[in-house]
């Protein structure tokens, strides 16, 4: 399989990205003979059937797994300068998955006008939804009706703006507000726990459409209502949220964590609601991922909505 790429903002350096479990997603989602065998007997028992997810879940639980909390932060440098506890004092491996991290760590760009990513990761932006070119992988076109099981809502957005941001398991797993709202109770819509690594992706899109999900409309006073909604991946059946419903909260306060494993984030605007930053909108261009940090900026209201 390919070498998957992305852009730190941060740097503007192009860097090869370095896959936690690689072997094992490869076998699943290979092009091989093997692969493809192997993905034919193992993929639909690891990703339709929840004993496989909670096996996994509970052993990353165990006070035995603590034992690869620091091997895993030195093999891909992770900053635990970052972190609010020290790595010593996590209790099992999903602790460490789960942490949080010290605010100042993730500052909160300013402005009522001003979107912030929701969550660490690399990051798709399409400021059209028909325009979004990517979607289509071996002819296979990625399905927002099937995403949303929602007519009224579909036709509300499917002209819209839309983010995905794709967590790696080496990623802070703690998601957030993009703005300041009032979010409704989260809807669960039900499905098998595939990867969301982009090679799983390439070979089948229809991921991101049938996978477990929880979508929350967030409801602004400068972006319209904006659709948020989390996608879990293999081995991520729990998917917590830890905000309270029809209560207002601010721009960058914490809604919810993913445990164990890989995940995504699917924002969606209405039309006109939003102008994404042109540094990233040049790189989603060329469906290459951008890098970056919760509270960043990635747009700002347009005239029409905002002030």
């Amino acid at each position: 399989m390919n070498d998957i790429h992305y852009l730190d903002r941060e740097t503007g350096k192009i860097h090869k990205e370095k896959i936690y479990g690689k072997f094992f997603i490869e076998a699943l989602y290979g092009t091989s003979i093997l692969s493809k065998f192997l993905s034919w007997i193992f993929l639909p028992l690891i990703s339709r059937s929840p004993f496989f997810s909670l096996l996994y879940g509970r052993k990353q639980k165990s006070a035995k797994s603590r034992k690869k909390v620091i091997p895993f932060i030195e093999m891909f440098h992770v900053d635990a300068s970052e972190f609010l506890k020290s790595p010593h004092e996590f209790t099992s491996f999903n602790d460490f998955f789960i942490r949080k991290l010290k605010p100042t760590s993730r500052p909160i760009a300013k402005g009522n006008d001003v979107a912030v990513l929701p969550a660490d990761g690399r990051h798709l932006f399409y400021p059209s939804f028909g325009e979004a070119e990517g979607f289509y992988v071996k002819g296979r076109k990625f399905d927002l009706e099937l995403l949303l099981q929602d007519d009224f809502l579909f036709d509300i957005y499917k002209r819209g703006s839309m983010v995905i941001s794709r967590l790696c398991p080496t990623d802070y797993h703690r998601y957030h507000f993009p703005c300041e709202c009032i979010p409704t109770k989260a809807k669960l819509i039900n499905g098998p726990l595939y990867s969301v690594n982009p090679m799983a992706l390439r070979k089948n899109i229809m991921i991101l459409n049938e996978n477990k999900r929880m979508l929350t409309q967030l409801k602004t006073k400068t972006f319209g209502t904006i659709l948020f909604i989390e996608v879990g991946a293999t081995f991520v059946g729990s998917i917590k949220q830890t905000y309270s419903p029809q209560s207002l909260c601010k721009k960058g306060q914490e809604k919810g964590y993913f445990e164990f494993g890989g995940s995504c984030i699917i924002m969606l605007f209405t039309p006109g609601a939003i102008v994404f930053d042109e540094d990233l909108i040049a790189s989603s261009k060329k469906q290459i991922e951008v890098k970056a940090k919760m509270g960043e900026q990635f747009g700002r209201a347009t005239q029409s909505l905002g002030s």
